[in-house]
């Protein structure tokens, strides 16, 4: 059993992780069918508003529930014909929507359905709950825990955003615990009165200049919002220690993506430093769009040999891209067990429906 099959057998989150376009989408769902075939109840997330994940699962589109996917679709992936169709797992899939998310939590925590009602309806939290820095990154935590609370899944396989801050999911629950920790915060959360009575001048100066620049309208909107919070925090506080926990749990697996491109390298390499500084463990590395090594003869010998014969000097030359593809990945495949490495070559076509993305799983599993 290779690597990740292993993960796919085993572990119950693969966060994929790695830079725009270099198929962290087509990564997380070989890996949630390849669980689905081997008897797992699989999902796969995205975070990505894009459509790709949809594209490739051949559906119209995806919402923020778990769709069920027809095993018939996703059965091609069976590589042995005499298992064909005696897949018993399931698949599913959903796009993160960050303010329907907030949403649900917001219902879940609040005191009763006035006080939720009145933070649902509060102008300063229609503009945050989908905009804010961070709360896409905590809201996909969010929604990871309450997949797997739920227990409706053994694998759960999170397609992260196509950008460096990919990762900051991993400090949204310490980021909550200090923005429930910070001073101001605690003292917009007073009732009206305490709060005049107890914020000091200088706080009120301040209030009164923010009101100013962006509208008094709206410092008392987030002051109302910050008011109707109250009771709620200590539901916030709990629900974001469970989901470091559930980070650091040593059944959630990262798995880093790239192709041979310096640009991307460099990218992969920064977020296997990030998870390291976090204390995490890489699991495994998918090399995507990797030229095949046809051979082992150097470039230069080859091209002694050709003698003018052009398919000689082209095989010279892709022995070259080879080369240099594997010298630029030595760092990043040094911090990684060699086993927990896979590569998927360059394929004659886009990887853009089921059968494209059977033919990645034969490279990786």
């Amino acid at each position: 059993m290779t690597a990740f099959a292993n993960l796919a057998t085993t572990r119950e989150i693969i966060v994929c992780c790695g830079t725009g376009g270099v198929g962290k989408t087509t990564t997380a769902a070989v890996l949630a069918i390849e669980a689905a075939r081997r008897g797992r109840r699989a999902v796969v997330v995205t975070i990505d508003p894009a459509k790709r994940l949809a594209d490739a699962l051949g559906l119209d589109a995806l919402s923020d529930e778990p769709k069920l996917i027809d095993q018939q679709t996703w059965n091609i992936f069976d590589r042995d014909p005499a298992r064909s169709g005696l897949a018993q797992g399931t698949l599913s899939a959903l796009m993160l929507d960050t303010k329907s998310t907030f949403d649900k939590l917001v219902h879940e925590h609040a005191p009763d359905e006035p006080a939720a009602d009145r933070i649902l309806d509060n102008r300063f939290y229609r503009n945050i709950s989908g905009a804010l820095g961070g709360t896409q990154e905590y809201m996909a935590m969010e929604k990871l825990h309450e997949l797997h609370t739920s227990g409706e899944f053994d694998l759960i396989v999170i397609d992260t955003p196509p950008s460096r801050h990919a990762l900051d999911f991993l400090d949204a629950p310490e980021r909550l615990m200090r923005l429930l920790d910070n001073r101001m915060f605690r003292l917009l959360m007073m009732p009206t009165k305490t709060y005049l009575k107890l914020a000091g001048a200088a706080l009120q100066a301040l209030l009164r200049t923010v009101s100013r620049v962006v509208g008094r309208e709206v410092v008392d909107d987030a002051i109302a919002f910050f008011q109707a919070f109250e009771g709620m925090e200590q539901g916030f506080r709990d629900r974001a220690a469970k989901v470091q926990e559930l980070i650091d749990d040593p059944a959630t697996a990262f798995v880093l993506v790239t192709t041979p491109r310096r640009d991307a390298v460099d990218e992969a390499t920064y977020f296997a430093q990030r998870l390291e500084s976090n204390g995490l463990q890489v699991a495994g590395l998918i090399v995507n769009r990797i030229h095949p090594e046809f051979g082992s003869e150097s470039p230069e010998s080859l091209r002694a040999l050709a003698h003018g014969n052009a398919a000689i000097l082209n095989l010279a030359d892709f022995r070259e891209i080879a080369i240099r593809e594997r010298e630029t990945l030595e760092t990043l495949t040094a911090r990684i067990p060699s086993d927990a490495v896979g590569y998927v070559p360059l394929l004659d076509e886009d990887v853009h429906n089921i059968a494209t993305l059977a033919t990645v799983a034969t490279h990786l599993f």
